[in-house]
């Protein structure tokens, strides 16, 4: 009869039946990796008990939040440092905020746009001239009939203009002081064939070939307050066309018959669909809320794949939003995007008080799109009112960025190539940036792995000049601070365990990182990061192996022919088989389920079914 406990000494169980064994039991560790093999020259990954997670490159972009890997470790899940450089995390750009407008009351900028070497911008409806030299926007130049909607810098003949659009109408200028409002119905502006263009809400295109003097051209086929950009792009013969994006796709203009034609770029209704569409390099940017189609029209067919930053796992929920404006550049793609909060009320029911969020506020992000990933040029702040609109200009002998949040003009200076931060000397950074990688789990999510050492290779440090690194562990919301950083060279960190041992590691099932950059009063020196190396440990589960010797002989009740019959039932078994050479009741915690791995054996012939048999259990 089957018994579940060991009572005698030099004896064991196994599947529910007693054998003697020959010797004690020994036990070995069962739950180990190989050992590595390394062939031919070694890198930092050769060492046999360490396992090696080196970042030096970050080129590939934001928007990456777990499932890091040699296939993605050029990734970043949030960062607003710059990207763009391999071997160098450097500070992002330094933005300069403007002075007040001057405008009264509550306003937002609906265009920013350039006239004779000069930035205007419409604060609501009221027309203001900035002064580089100053730094002010002086007094009021025109008062629009509404707020703008779009702006336009054209040319008729040597005439240099600049209009406004304001849904009812347009306003003009030739010099900046004297404006006229025409009062033809206009959303958008473009300028085609040596000729003003402009569509109102309605869909109605009209054109101009001299300032005041407009004719209705093609209508959209769709209802009123479906067009949302008009602007100029390359057919599929290579010709520029007019362009009409709306809320439900592309469409283009066909001049010889006064018409638009749906293009293959047809999607389902969205509320923000083409707002603020631009072509770039070989192809028109079509972007729906916070996603962005890629249109190329070819010679015989056209094709459309999505680039924006949706992609992947996107962005940090509070980062989220609306792209307001696609703007081509020399070296990015930019998208303005608002992630505000509209207006309303939510309760705390924990204290049982309810508040209001104001209008408009909150984040507002600038992002850079080089075709290869997206990078944060610039971060608004969580309080924020919306970011409005934005505009390239080489106006004032720089090459800027122009943009409107918060109700202020902002600038940053944009290089017109590809820089290195280690040649160039007067690029000017913001005063602090933060990068956090994607959750790093070793491509086994459900083993524990133990972080020994993190090593952070870093230049241009000081005593103001200063990386301060941390960690977070099994998708905790949290960081824990390791340390500031303030010298050149590799810093080599341990990491603690609750924050007793600062040596003996710290286990994780996924990890990352976060570093914080920071600078001091000079603008043109950033702290930077050429690389970060964690050094872990992969241990597997603990589980054991037990050798053992038999003696098949009588025993207990059972024959040895009984005790090899049921042995092989257990060597044979689908299933695991329980395993134990202690008494439970005396000694809980020594009850394995195992597989039989390994069997070797020594019989008598004919009738006699003794012998001794070895085996080696392990539990799975």
């Amino acid at each position: 009869m089957a018994v579940d406990t060991v009572i005698d000494a030099n004896e064991i169980l196994l599947n529910g039946i007693l054998y003697p064994i020959t010797r004690p039991v020994q036990a070995v560790l069962a739950s180990m990796y190989p050992p590595k093999v390394v062939i031919g020259d070694t890198s930092r990954d050769s060492q046999q008990r360490l396992s090696v997670l080196a970042l030096s490159k970050w080129t590939g972009g934001i928007g990456l939040e777990r499932k890091l890997d040699a296939a993605n470790a050029e990734r970043a899940w949030w960062s607003t440092c710059q990207l763009r450089y391999d071997g160098h995390l450097v500070l992002p750009p330094l933005a300069t905020t403007t002075a007040a407008s001057g405008a009264s009351g509550s306003f937002t900028v609906g265009a920013i746009n350039e006239h004779d070497g000069s930035i205007y911008a419409a604060f609501g409806v009221d027309v203001r001239k900035y002064n580089n030299t100053s730094d002010s926007w002086g007094s009021s130049l025109a008062t629009l009939p509404a707020a703008a909607t779009d702006s336009i810098n054209y040319m008729f003949g040597t005439t240099e203009y600049i209009a406004f659009a304001t849904t009812g109408g347009y306003t003009y200028s030739t010099d900046g002081s004297s404006w006229t409002n025409d009062t033809t119905n206009t959303k958008y502006l473009a300028f085609w064939d040596d000729r003003l263009w402009g569509i109102d809400n309605a869909g109605q295109l009209w054109f101009s070939l001299s300032a005041g003097a407009e004719a209705n051209d093609a209508k959209l086929p769709l209802p009123a307050g479906n067009v949302t950009d008009l602007f100029v792009a390359r057919d599929a013969s290579g010709n520029p066309i007019l362009y009409a994006s709306t809320k439900r796709g592309l469409w283009a203009h066909d001049s010889d018959n006064e018409r638009f034609i749906e293009t293959e770029l047809k999607l389902p209704v969205h509320p923000n669909a083409g707002t603020g569409t631009a072509k770039w390099r070989d192809s028109i940017y079509y972007p729906a809320g916070l996603g962005i189609y890629k249109y190329i029209n070819g010679s015989t067919s056209a094709v459309i794949t999505i680039v924006g930053p949706d992609k992947d796992h996107g962005l940090p929920a509070d980062k989220r939003g609306t792209i307001r404006q696609l703007i081509p550049t020399h070296n990015d793609l930019l998208a303005i995007l608002d992630s505000t909060t509209a207006p309303g009320s939510l309760d705390n029911y924990a204290q049982g008080q309810s508040f209001v969020i104001p209008a408009d506020t909150g984040f507002s992000v600038i992002l850079g799109w080089n075709e290869l990933g997206w990078e944060v040029k610039w971060l608004g702040g969580d309080s924020d009112k919306a970011i409005d609109t934005a505009h390239v200009s080489d106006v004032y002998s720089k090459y800027r960025l122009w943009w409107a949040a918060n109700e202020r003009i902002h600038y940053m200076d944009l290089p017109k190539d590809i820089i290195n931060p280690d040649e160039v000397s007067d690029f000017t950074y913001a005063a602090s940036g933060d990068h956090e990688t994607p959750w790093f789990d070793a491509g086994q999510t459900e083993v524990d792995k133990l972080a020994v050492k993190l090593k952070v290779d870093c230049a241009s440090m000081s005593s103001t000049e200063t990386i301060t690194v941390y960690y977070g562990v099994d998708f905790a919301s949290g960081y824990t601070q390791l340390a500031e950083i303030t010298s050149d060279g590799v810093t080599s960190f341990t990491f603690p365990d609750n924050g007793t041992n600062p040596d003996v590691g710290k286990v994780f099932r996924s990890i990352r990182f976060k570093v914080s950059l920071a600078r001091g009063s000079t603008t043109t020196v950033s702290p930077d990061m050429l690389s970060i190396t964690l050094e872990y440990r992969k241990k597997l589960e603990t589980k054991w192996g037990h050798a053992i010797g038999l003696i098949l002989k009588d025993y207990k009740g059972y024959t040895a022919e009984e005790l090899r019959a049921y042995l092989i039932t257990a060597i044979e078994s689908q299933t695991l088989v329980q395993f134990t050479f202690r008494d439970p009741d005396k000694l809980a915690n020594k009850t394995y389920y195992v597989d039989v791995a390994s069997v070797t054996g020594l019989e008598f012939t004919g009738h006699d079914e003794r012998g001794n048999v070895n085996l080696m259990v392990v539990e799975a």
